[in-house]
């Protein structure tokens, strides 16, 4: 067995394609060993600036012999199709085997040496290399069929045990020669084989392995800050960097003029971080210090006082223009940036970002004054919501867009704006993605979840949701947002009440008048947080009169009732997937969201949680056979019931109906069950009716006092009687009064486990 090398040496390669080409070389070279039948070795992949290497152990001396089979016609085909499958196998009839009536093409070919094999993958692989961006270069790049690479291929290696593997891409002809370092190394350096390669490189001052550079980056860094008394402020993104910028890498401690640091500490970090790549530090009370660590890729005879001059010096220019941004917004208050957003448009069919602040401001003063956001000055919330988004026409923000929300922050801080105000501004676009930090204070919690609710709801008020791995406004992560936001300060909320003020105040202002816009909303707003039937927010509009009017808003209030139910939908797939990271089994998800009309994402999961510690104990799970039981029995020999029918016989029994195809039998069965009182119950038909009697008040008094757990337990008093039940009496009795006494006796069973959870989606 044998190791290969392939060292294909370029000018820079970027350091953010670097992973992903080491990944795909190594697929890419997988690949074409499994055309040659050589099984995936053991591969070692490496990258700097200058180099994508691959190392792969341990390959067999050549590949084995491979025997192909061609399924064809059958023997009795006609000659047709016969003539055509030996043309495209190149066979005659009598080399053709024959089994089973079939004629198959059987062929043996022969093992290649291996080195064969790589000589012809290594141009394949850069012919087929997926660079996100590619370029031809010299003469060969007149023809568009050159092969294109991320910067001029300079140089292969290819050495397949000690020996050259020959191959020739776009004139660059392999052979065991590389160069060292550009300035530490002169002239080629002689790879002998795949088992020297990273010590002989080592030795011309190149590091070939990524994460030996980024260790001695990490390590170096902290030992410069730790030198003059800092802590370095450590990141991981930017030590990938570093380490992919360089190929000898030494970190350096610099200086930058105290005076920057009247700038925001964040402003500092990203302008060294972005513009620079360099590390910033901390003094010993956590707080950002004027020193910076940069690391060059040269072991300079001065220790490197040159090269941290003069990156002082470039850090000096680009923070100086941060300075000018910073103290240029200072001069304008944030208000006064808002009449700028009116030219901005948030989207083509969602209008400016002026309306949306005016909408997100209306649902975060609703989310404080209805209760929803305990702790809040509505004042401080619509304020804050009002100047969120003005940051976004700031100077500083135009120049450095990851810092909007933040300097909104300090701009509304020093403009003397409440630090609750301040705070909410800075932080309404949390959490940003998973990990990220979830607001509790009230105010920013308030604007937060306005926010992104109204994102959300307009969105599918317009008919734009995500689809498929698509996702182009981020509605998911902002969705996951919201969740994160209720749970995490326990909000109890109508979620759908919000998400239908949302979609309403985006589908309504297509109307006329400012007074017909505020009518709907007017409307739907008085019943928020009462009703859980979007349905009933609606009606007083679509029936108040015929005027033309009337008309838009009832238009306007169906399309925000279907998106309030599309987006109710996509909470609980959203839902789904967050809890079943947590622990929580998807299917009793689903139970209690068939329950429906439960927006209440805290009593939602309540109400699961309870359920997943309940069907998971011995009384759980023979109650919830009991309950599959009893509902196979009503679903073969009484479809379409919903729930107890009544023995007083008051209720319609077609209000009771699933399907109204059933409504004949459901309406029998109620007839007959109150003709068929009188006859002797079996003891334990009587025992599970008496069981009934106590547990159903008992579960539903539990559920409405959000005892879950309660409610729980109550139904698990059923579980002996329902065993008993199946075992002492016979439902498909011959009296039929009897039968339908206790298909509905069955049903109350179904139905009183049905206030909890439907049971019918709950696995096992």
């Amino acid at each position: 067995m044998t190791d290969f090398l392939l060292e294909l040496r370029s000018e820079e390669i970027p350091a953010r394609m670097q992973a992903k080409a080491r990944e795909d070389l190594a697929r890419l070279f997988v690949g074409e060993l499994a055309k040659a039948g050589i099984a995936s070795p053991r591969i070692t992949t490496y990258a700097t600036p200058r180099r994508l290497t691959l190392i792969a152990h341990d390959l067999p001396e050549a590949t084995e012999p491979v025997r192909e089979e061609v399924k064809g016609p059958r023997a009795s085909a006609p000659p047709q199709a016969l003539e055509g499958f030996l043309r495209k196998t190149g066979l005659t009839r009598e080399a053709l085997t024959e089994r089973d009536g079939v004629l198959f093409a059987v062929t043996e070919v022969p093992g290649r040496k291996t080195a064969q094999v790589l000589a012809a993958a290594i141009p394949a692989i850069v012919r087929a290399f997926p660079w996100p961006k590619a370029m031809r270069w010299g003469a060969a790049s007149l023809s568009p069929e050159s092969p294109r690479w991320v910067r001029p291929l300079q140089g292969i290696v290819a050495l397949f045990g000690g020996a050259v593997v020959p191959c020739e891409v776009a004139g660059v002809t392999s052979g065991a020669e590389t160069m060292g370092h550009r300035f530490h190394h002169d002239g080629p350096v002689t790879i002998a084989s795949a088992e020297t390669y990273v010590e002989t490189l080592r030795d011309a001052h190149v590091i070939v392995d990524q994460n030996e550079r980024a260790a001695i980056i990490a390590v170096g860094a902290k030992m410069a800050a730790q030198g003059a008394g800092l802590t370095l402020v450590e990141d991981e993104g930017l030590l990938a960097e570093n380490a992919g910028l360089t190929e000898w890498p030494v970190p350096l401690l610099g200086r930058f003029d105290e005076a920057f640091l009247a700038v925001p500490p964040e402003v500092i970090q990203l302008t060294a971080r972005v513009n620079q790549k360099y590390f910033v530090c901390r003094d010993g009370a956590g707080q950002l210090t004027n020193a910076f660590v940069c690391t060059a890729n040269i072991d300079a005879a001065d220790g490197g006082e040159r090269i941290v001059a003069g990156n002082a010096k470039v850090l000096a220019a680009r923070l100086s223009d941060a300075k000018f941004f910073y103290e240029t917004d200072l001069k304008t208050r944030l208000e006064d940036q808002l009449p700028k957003l009116e030219k901005i448009v948030f989207h083509e069919r969602l209008g400016t970002v002026a309306e949306k602040v005016d909408r997100v401001a209306q649902l975060a003063r609703w989310l404080v004054e209805s209760g929803v956001v305990k702790g809040a000055d509505p004042a401080h919330a619509e304020r804050a919501a009002r100047l969120a988004k003005a940051d976004l026409v700031t100077g500083m923000v135009g120049e450095f867009p990851e810092l909007q929300g933040l300097m909104g922050g300090y701009y509304a801080a020093a403009q003397g704006e409440p630090q609750q105000v301040a705070e909410a501004v800075r932080d309404h676009y949390k959490p940003v993605g998973q990990g990220d930090d979830v607001p509790t204070a009230p105010v920013t919690v308030a604007v937060a979840l306005a926010d992104k609710l109204d994102t959300i709801a307009a969105f599918f008020a317009e008919d734009m949701p995500p689809s498929g791995s698509r996702d182009p406004f981020a509605l998911r992560r902002a969705a996951l947002g919201v969740i994160a936001l209720i749970l995490q300060n326990q909000l109890r909320m109508p979620l759908g009440s919000a998400v239908y003020a949302g979609a309403g105040a985006v589908t309504f202002r297509h109307q006329r008048s400012p007074f017909e816009r505020a009518l709907p909303l007017i409307d739907g707003m008085a019943r928020l947080g009462t009703k859980t039937n979007w349905n009933d927010f609606v009606i007083p509009l679509l029936n108040a009169s015929a005027s033309e009017a009337n008309r838009d808003a009832g238009q306007y209030s169906r399309k925000a009732v279907e998106a309030t139910n599309q987006v109710l939908d996509f909470f609980a797939d959203r839902l789904k997937v967050q809890q079943r990271e947590a622990g929580v089994r998807h299917d009793l998800i689903d139970a209690v969201f068939a329950l429906g009309g439960e927006d209440d994402l805290v009593r939602l999961l309540a109400r699961v949680h309870a359920l997943q510690a309940f069907v998971t104990t011995e009384d759980g799970a023979n109650l919830l056979a009991g309950y599959k039981r009893a509902a196979n029995i009503l679903k073969k020999e009484a479809p379409g019931t919903s729930k107890h029918i009544p023995e007083t016989g008051e209720e319609d029994p077609l209000a009771m109906v699933e399907d109204p195809d059933f409504a004949p039998v459901v309406a029998e069965l109620a007839r007959t069950e109150r003709e068929a009182q009188d006859y002797d119950r079996e003891p334990a038909e009587a025992a599970l009716i008496a069981a009934l009697d106590a547990a159903e008040p008992q579960a539903a008094a539990a559920v409405e006092a959000e005892d879950f757990a309660g409610a729980m337990a109550a139904l698990a008093t059923l579980r002996a009687p329902i065993d008993a039940f199946f075992t002492d009496v016979t439902v498909n009795d011959a009296d039929p009064h009897k039968r339908t006494a206790r298909l509905a006796l069955l049903a109350r069973v179904r139905d009183a486990v049905h206030r909890v959870a439907d049971f019918s989606k709950i696995e096992g």
